[in-house]
């Protein structure tokens, strides 16, 4: 699908046949439509009368970047596209049920009325649903055929042991990159298996913009991927999909339009980042969303070694390079995630030497390795009390970077320990966490860094220790450790490889929790104590297990602490779960290894279709958050969800449990995101003055509708107002 403004810029034949009405005076009254100066209101009607929760999109090109503003009609059709800059936008309707209505003229502080234009056919319809619908048509192997039995058996690689590991890698392998089922990935020139197999070998040429000069790296992760499904049994599956989806196959559901509280949402989205790829983005502290309130929004560029920049009050846009040893700018720089301090500095975490390795690796070049032994107070037990506890000798492959606005230099931190994901802890020391290590959770001591500006002072960490001899500590003699592999000596503390990624902190207790991805997925609650290494203790919390062995749920990346210490992690099995520590019965001890605590959970589904034959969902869930402060303006305490494979902001109410999808509806395909914060910039002026701040997260940017015709990534900023009409 084109590019929608330059496929709708000629739009005087709605003029002539009436099909759009400009307000006459009087009309804003009549209809119960406000008029406002900075607004564009009205009344959408359809073939039966008004349309009601159908989006209204407004789209500009007059601001230094492009702009859009979506809100979503009331009962009565009517519409209130509020906070509107000084520019000339194009305006039409997008809705399930309907094609895109001719786009009009239209100005702030002038109403207009809409006509909705009806699908002509189903097929014409689901041209707009979301990529998870479009994806509930892939057929994959059935449970039976599982576990899988090689080339020579049913061709499904052995080490698919059940369909749910199947399923996972579907997730983990395919969509951890970009959508599965959106319009690029479900319509090919060439269907058959080989063609697939051609699709996933192609690779973007170094330089760029969206990948760097990591596109022959993505593609040998593509292929590597399919392999472990079975090469052939997976092309065929995907073949299968896209075959069936050329002769004329459509989705069996139609996604729902929003209702109630989806309604009340004010969507503003930018182009940013000039078509780099962004991890994810960061606008505040989330300790303190009122800081930097109305500043700027950074992105980290993962593929390009630069931070990215949104200003959203003056709508511009900009890039900071990360500069390497003796140069401007390191393009193999590898900045991840972005968290700010309470200073308003933006701290990132760092993989770039071992992303320069891999990237020349997949072209066939061979390189003397840049990345260089860790520092020695990451392994001298006479200067590091932490080396000594737990020695971390190898390669230098992680860091963090540190960059100031108010300096506009970057720092690199070099690290004993994994970094991939960072959390701020709400202790005197501002200690900054990180996800991403495999055999311990490290951290940095702010307070110490700014106080000393030496790293091995600063930074700790503890290897992941589990207290199943019962004695309420961990035995300190790295020796007497049990592995969780493999049977273990009751009288003893077991060790178990971490492999983190989603973190955050606990506000008042000093913990810190872990979300584990794949199958089985878990929890980790880990406990730096008064006094670490010495006093560091981790607990591993597994989803309970079925009668047949499967798990109840799986494939989880986030996690979220709300002020009363529930945990909240939302699993790509298509569940949304609260932990409630408080409830076990059992936290320590031989059996405390993970399925000791199945009173713990609390499990909802999240609406939405299904993968053909399974009870699995087809969308996919990234990172999730708990909005404490109230950010969004459904209350505190809200744990929101990404869902990645349906352009949507996913809240479940703690209430009621209801779960609210907040769809992005276009640029169809912009909304992967993997991250998301909410600031507050005035906390007098009600929902006018906050929101849940969001960046499209997708490596291949050029998926989202308009193809290579797009510029790049979308920021969003989801507002909810109390009623469709408020201003």
């Amino acid at each position: 699908m084109k590019n929608r403004l330059t496929s709708v810029l000629l739009t005087s034949a709605a003029f002539i046949t009436g099909a759009v009405v400009l307000a006459q005076p009087g009309y804003a009254a009549s209809s119960g439509v406000p008029l406002i100066a900075d607004g564009i209101g009205g009344v959408v009607t359809g073939p039966k009368g008004p349309e009601a929760g159908v989006w209204v999109i407004a789209e500009t090109l007059d601001t230094p970047t492009r702009f859009i503003k979506i809100v979503v009609t009331d009962d009565q059709g009517r519409f209130l596209l509020p906070e509107l800059p000084v520019a000339k936008f194009k305006v039409w309707v997008r809705g399930y049920g309907l094609v895109d209505s001719p786009a009009v003229d239209g100005v702030p502080g002038k109403n207009v009325n809409l006509t909705a234009v009806a699908a002509p056919n189903a097929k014409a319809a689901a041209e707009y649903y979301p990529a998870n619908y479009w994806l509930t048509l892939i057929q994959p192997p059935a449970a039976s055929e599982f576990p899988g039995t090689g080339p020579k058996g049913n061709g499904i690689a052995p080490t698919m042991t059940t369909q749910q590991h199947w399923l996972v890698h579907i997730t983990e392998g395919c969509m951890l990159c970009h959508q599965l089922g959106d319009k690029t990935t479900r319509e090919l020139a060439d269907n058959s298996p080989e063609g697939w197999a051609e699709r996933i070998r192609r690779a973007r040429g170094d330089g760029d913009a969206a990948v760097g000069n990591l596109g022959h790296s993505y593609a040998n992760d593509m292929q590597n991927n399919m392999t472990r499904f079975g090469t052939q049994r997976g092309l065929k599956m995907f073949s299968d999909w896209t075959q069936r989806i050329q002769r004329g196959d459509i989705p069996a559901e139609s996604p729902p339009r929003p209702t109630g509280i989806e309604r009340n949402a004010v969507l503003s989205v930018w182009d940013w980042a000039n078509g780099r790829q962004i991890h994810d983005e960061i606008s505040t502290d989330r300790r303190k969303p009122t800081l930097n309130a109305n500043g700027l929004v950074y992105g980290a560029s993962s593929g390009t070694g630069t931070i990215q920049w949104l200003d959203p009050v003056k709508h511009e846009t900009g890039e900071i390079p990360i500069p390497g040893d003796g140069t401007a700018h390191d393009v193999y720089a590898y900045p991840h995630n972005p968290m700010m301090d309470q200073k308003g500095r933006v701290w990132l975490t760092d993989s770039s030497r071992g992303r320069q390795v891999n990237a020349s690796a997949a072209k066939g070049v061979t390189v003397d390795s840049p990345l260089g032994e860790r520092a020695a107070y990451c392994t001298d037990a006479t200067i590091n009390k932490f080396a000594k506890y737990y020695p971390m000798p190898g390669k230098n492959t992680s860091a963090n970077f540190l960059y100031d606005p108010s300096t506009k230099k970057i720092e690199r931190i070099p690290a004993c320990y994994g970094t991939h994901h960072l959390a701020f802890g709400y202790d005197k020391d501002d200690t900054l966490y990180f996800s991403g290590g495999r055999d311990v959770y490290g951290w940095i001591s702010t307070k110490i860094y700014d106080e000393t500006h030496d790293a091995g002072k600063a930074q700790g960490w503890c290897p992941t220790v589990i207290d199943t001899n019962g004695d309420g500590k961990i035995t300190p003699d790295r020796k007497q450790w049990n592995e969780i592999e493999k049977p273990g000596d009751p009288k003893k503390d077991t060790r178990f490889p971490a492999g983190s990624y989603g973190i955050d902190t606990h506000p008042t207790d000093g913990s810190v929790w872990f979300a584990r991805t794949g199958l089985p997925s878990s929890i980790v609650r880990f406990d730096p104590g008064s006094n670490p290494p010495e006093t560091c203790k981790t607990e591993l919390y597994e989803p309970p297990k079925r009668p047949d062995g499967t798990y109840v749920a799986f494939d989880t990346r986030g996690i979220g602490i709300d002020t009363t210490g529930l945990a909240h992690a939302t699993f790509g099995s298509g569940k949304v779960a609260t932990f409630d520590r408080s409830k076990c019965k059992v936290m320590r001890g031989p059996t405390a290894t993970g399925q000791h605590c199945p009173e713990g959970w609390t499990f909802h589904d999240i609406p939405g279709p299904k993968i053909a034959g399974t009870d699995i969902t087809s969308d996919w869930y990234y990172l999730n958050w708990v909005d404490t402060y109230d950010t969004l303006g459904l209350g505190a305490n809200v744990p929101l969800m990404i869902g990645s494979n349906s352009d949507s902001l996913i809240a479940m109410l703690p209430k009621t449990n209801q779960v609210v999808h907040f769809r992005v509806p276009y640029p169809l395909g912009s909304f992967y995101s993997r991250g998301m914060d909410g600031r507050i910039d005035d906390p007098k002026t009600g929902w006018k003055g906050r929101g849940i701040w969001a960046s499209q997260g997708k490596f291949p940017t050029w998926h989202q509708e308009g193809g290579d015709e797009g510029r790049g990534p979308m920021m969003v900023k989801f507002q909810v107002r109390p009623d469709p009409l408020a201003h």
